[in-house]
Protein backbone atom coordinates (compact mmCIF):
# COMPACT_ATOMS: atom_id res chain seq x y z
CA UNK A 1 0.00 0.00 0.00
CA UNK A 2 1.02 3.53 -1.10
CA UNK A 3 1.43 6.29 1.72
CA UNK A 4 -1.16 7.87 0.16
CA UNK A 5 -3.43 5.32 0.23
CA UNK A 6 -2.48 4.32 3.97
CA UNK A 7 -2.59 8.10 4.63
CA UNK A 8 -6.73 8.11 3.05
CA UNK A 9 -7.36 5.00 5.02
CA UNK A 10 -6.04 6.18 7.89
CA UNK A 11 -8.34 9.54 7.77
CA UNK A 12 -11.03 7.37 6.85
CA UNK A 13 -10.58 5.30 9.97
CA UNK A 14 -9.92 8.51 12.02
CA UNK A 15 -13.51 10.56 10.86
CA UNK A 16 -15.19 7.17 11.08
CA UNK A 17 -14.14 6.92 15.02
CA UNK A 18 -15.03 10.40 16.06
CA UNK A 19 -18.68 10.13 14.30
CA UNK A 20 -18.76 7.03 16.41
CA UNK A 21 -17.97 9.13 19.40
CA UNK A 22 -20.35 11.55 18.84
CA UNK A 23 -23.21 9.63 18.47
CA UNK A 24 -22.22 7.71 21.34
CA UNK A 25 -23.20 10.67 22.76
CA UNK A 26 -26.88 10.71 21.66
CA UNK A 27 -29.43 9.49 22.54
CA UNK A 28 -30.39 5.90 21.46
CA UNK A 29 -34.35 6.15 20.16
CA UNK A 30 -37.09 3.84 20.83
CA UNK A 31 -40.04 2.57 19.36
CA UNK A 32 -42.59 4.48 19.54
CA UNK A 33 -45.15 3.21 17.19
CA UNK A 34 -45.01 -0.46 15.84
CA UNK A 35 -47.18 -0.41 12.74
CA UNK A 36 -46.61 -4.32 11.12
CA UNK A 37 -49.52 -5.28 13.03
CA UNK A 38 -51.16 -3.20 10.40
CA UNK A 39 -49.94 -4.98 7.64
CA UNK A 40 -53.39 -6.07 5.33
CA UNK A 41 -54.69 -9.07 6.67
CA UNK A 42 -55.92 -9.33 2.74
CA UNK A 43 -53.55 -9.96 -0.07
CA UNK A 44 -54.76 -10.29 -3.39
CA UNK A 45 -56.30 -13.37 -3.26
CA UNK A 46 -54.92 -14.13 0.30
CA UNK A 47 -56.64 -13.47 3.87
CA UNK A 48 -54.90 -14.05 6.63
CA UNK A 49 -55.36 -15.45 10.22
CA UNK A 50 -53.30 -14.86 13.47
CA UNK A 51 -50.68 -17.22 14.40
CA UNK A 52 -48.76 -17.47 17.36
CA UNK A 53 -45.99 -19.39 18.97
CA UNK A 54 -45.35 -20.90 22.28
CA UNK A 55 -44.08 -17.82 24.53
CA UNK A 56 -40.77 -19.60 25.08
CA UNK A 57 -40.14 -19.05 21.81
CA UNK A 58 -40.69 -15.08 21.87
CA UNK A 59 -38.78 -14.81 24.65
CA UNK A 60 -35.88 -16.30 22.76
CA UNK A 61 -36.35 -14.18 19.91
CA UNK A 62 -37.22 -10.90 22.05
CA UNK A 63 -37.73 -8.45 19.36
CA UNK A 64 -39.96 -5.31 19.89
CA UNK A 65 -42.54 -6.47 17.40
CA UNK A 66 -43.68 -9.64 16.21
CA UNK A 67 -45.84 -10.83 13.24
CA UNK A 68 -47.18 -14.32 12.50
CA UNK A 69 -49.45 -14.92 10.28
CA UNK A 70 -51.32 -17.92 8.11
CA UNK A 71 -52.64 -16.43 4.65
CA UNK A 72 -55.02 -18.41 2.83
CA UNK A 73 -56.84 -18.17 -0.24
CA UNK A 74 -60.33 -19.68 -1.65
CA UNK A 75 -58.86 -22.20 -3.15
CA UNK A 76 -56.94 -23.66 -0.02
CA UNK A 77 -53.27 -22.29 -0.83
CA UNK A 78 -51.55 -21.35 2.50
CA UNK A 79 -48.21 -18.86 2.75
CA UNK A 80 -46.92 -18.21 6.35
CA UNK A 81 -45.46 -15.20 6.96
CA UNK A 82 -43.05 -13.85 9.72
CA UNK A 83 -41.85 -10.28 11.14
CA UNK A 84 -39.38 -9.92 13.42
CA UNK A 85 -38.47 -5.98 13.97
CA UNK A 86 -35.89 -4.94 16.40
CA UNK A 87 -35.63 -1.33 16.98
CA UNK A 88 -32.10 0.25 17.28
CA UNK A 89 -31.88 -0.34 20.91
CA UNK A 90 -31.87 -4.14 20.38
CA UNK A 91 -29.74 -3.88 17.48
CA UNK A 92 -31.87 -4.23 15.06
CA UNK A 93 -31.43 -7.85 14.15
CA UNK A 94 -31.87 -11.08 15.27
CA UNK A 95 -30.14 -14.02 16.29
CA UNK A 96 -32.45 -16.48 14.64
CA UNK A 97 -30.92 -18.00 11.60
CA UNK A 98 -32.72 -20.67 9.60
CA UNK A 99 -30.21 -22.22 8.21
CA UNK A 100 -29.39 -23.48 12.08
CA UNK A 101 -32.97 -23.46 13.44
CA UNK A 102 -34.61 -25.39 10.88
CA UNK A 103 -32.09 -28.58 11.03
CA UNK A 104 -32.16 -28.64 14.89
CA UNK A 105 -36.17 -29.07 14.67
CA UNK A 106 -35.97 -31.85 12.05
CA UNK A 107 -35.96 -30.53 8.72
CA UNK A 108 -33.46 -31.11 6.03
CA UNK A 109 -32.47 -28.56 4.24
CA UNK A 110 -32.94 -29.75 0.63
CA UNK A 111 -31.88 -26.94 -1.59
CA UNK A 112 -30.35 -23.25 -1.23
CA UNK A 113 -30.45 -19.94 -3.61
CA UNK A 114 -30.79 -16.83 -4.01
CA UNK A 115 -34.24 -15.88 -5.84
CA UNK A 116 -35.05 -12.14 -6.87
CA UNK A 117 -37.80 -9.72 -6.00
CA UNK A 118 -38.87 -6.35 -7.72
CA UNK A 119 -38.84 -3.36 -5.90
CA UNK A 120 -41.67 -1.57 -7.05
CA UNK A 121 -40.59 2.26 -6.09
CA UNK A 122 -36.82 2.03 -7.63
CA UNK A 123 -37.55 -0.62 -10.33
CA UNK A 124 -34.47 -2.25 -9.11
CA UNK A 125 -34.53 -6.56 -8.64
CA UNK A 126 -33.32 -7.43 -4.81
CA UNK A 127 -31.95 -10.56 -4.17
CA UNK A 128 -33.49 -12.75 -1.18
CA UNK A 129 -32.33 -16.48 -0.12
CA UNK A 130 -34.53 -19.03 -0.85
CA UNK A 131 -34.55 -22.54 0.42
CA UNK A 132 -36.73 -25.22 0.11
CA UNK A 133 -36.88 -28.05 3.34
CA UNK A 134 -38.30 -31.55 3.55
CA UNK A 135 -39.81 -32.58 7.30
CA UNK A 136 -41.94 -35.74 7.20
CA UNK A 137 -42.05 -36.23 3.16
CA UNK A 138 -43.76 -32.71 3.16
CA UNK A 139 -41.64 -30.17 0.96
CA UNK A 140 -41.81 -26.21 2.22
CA UNK A 141 -40.39 -23.42 0.15
CA UNK A 142 -38.89 -20.68 2.00
CA UNK A 143 -37.99 -16.89 1.19
CA UNK A 144 -36.30 -14.99 3.97
CA UNK A 145 -34.60 -11.53 3.86
CA UNK A 146 -33.46 -8.62 5.98
CA UNK A 147 -35.12 -5.53 5.49
CA UNK A 148 -33.63 -2.31 7.07
CA UNK A 149 -34.78 1.25 7.53
CA UNK A 150 -38.08 0.27 5.45
CA UNK A 151 -36.98 0.08 1.97
CA UNK A 152 -33.39 -1.72 2.25
CA UNK A 153 -33.21 -5.14 1.45
CA UNK A 154 -30.35 -7.30 2.12
CA UNK A 155 -30.20 -11.21 1.96
CA UNK A 156 -26.70 -11.89 4.44
CA UNK A 157 -26.21 -11.15 7.96
CA UNK A 158 -22.85 -9.07 6.72
CA UNK A 159 -24.89 -6.96 4.36
CA UNK A 160 -27.34 -6.06 7.10
CA UNK A 161 -24.37 -4.71 9.48
CA UNK A 162 -22.83 -2.82 7.10
CA UNK A 163 -26.37 -1.37 6.63
CA UNK A 164 -26.80 -1.06 10.44
CA UNK A 165 -23.44 0.75 10.52
CA UNK A 166 -23.95 3.58 7.88
CA UNK A 167 -27.55 4.48 9.42
CA UNK A 168 -26.29 4.65 12.95
CA UNK A 169 -23.77 7.25 11.84
CA UNK A 170 -26.06 8.99 9.24
CA UNK A 171 -29.15 8.85 10.71
CA UNK A 172 -28.60 7.88 14.51
CA UNK A 173 -30.95 4.54 13.57
CA UNK A 174 -30.04 1.00 12.67
CA UNK A 175 -33.47 -0.77 13.30
CA UNK A 176 -34.28 -3.57 10.96
CA UNK A 177 -36.32 -6.71 10.51
CA UNK A 178 -36.09 -10.36 10.09
CA UNK A 179 -38.70 -11.35 6.95
CA UNK A 180 -39.66 -15.10 6.49
CA UNK A 181 -42.51 -16.38 3.57
CA UNK A 182 -43.08 -19.64 3.73
CA UNK A 183 -45.03 -22.37 1.56
CA UNK A 184 -45.30 -26.33 1.84
CA UNK A 185 -45.95 -27.97 -1.43
CA UNK A 186 -48.70 -30.45 -0.56
CA UNK A 187 -49.19 -31.84 -4.19
CA UNK A 188 -45.20 -32.13 -5.07
CA UNK A 189 -45.57 -29.02 -7.29
CA UNK A 190 -42.28 -27.11 -6.18
CA UNK A 191 -42.17 -24.94 -8.70
CA UNK A 192 -45.51 -24.38 -8.21
CA UNK A 193 -44.88 -23.00 -4.49
CA UNK A 194 -41.89 -21.48 -5.38
CA UNK A 195 -43.55 -19.16 -7.77
CA UNK A 196 -47.04 -18.36 -5.71
CA UNK A 197 -44.15 -18.27 -2.43
CA UNK A 198 -41.89 -15.40 -4.60
CA UNK A 199 -45.03 -13.70 -5.76
CA UNK A 200 -46.52 -13.19 -2.61
CA UNK A 201 -43.01 -12.08 -1.29
CA UNK A 202 -42.35 -9.33 -3.53
CA UNK A 203 -45.74 -7.95 -2.05
CA UNK A 204 -44.28 -7.98 1.24
CA UNK A 205 -41.15 -6.49 0.37
CA UNK A 206 -43.12 -3.51 -1.27
CA UNK A 207 -45.98 -3.16 1.56
CA UNK A 208 -43.51 -2.83 4.51
CA UNK A 209 -42.35 0.47 3.56
CA UNK A 210 -45.97 1.77 4.26
CA UNK A 211 -45.62 0.04 7.65
CA UNK A 212 -42.47 0.91 8.82
CA UNK A 213 -42.10 1.05 12.63
CA UNK A 214 -41.39 4.41 14.04
CA UNK A 215 -38.39 5.62 16.50
CA UNK A 216 -38.03 8.68 18.43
Amino acid sequence: MSNKSYAICLLALILAAGILAARSSVSVPVVIRTNLEKLPMSIDSYTATEAFFPDAVYEELKADKHVYRHYASQDGELISLYIGYYGTAKGGRTGHNPYACLPSQGSAIVDTDVVYLRQTETGKVMPVNYMLTRKDGIDTVLLHWYQIAGDKIVSTGLMQNIERFTGRILHNRNDGAYVQVASSSGNGDIQRTKEKTTQFAERILNLLPDYWPEEK
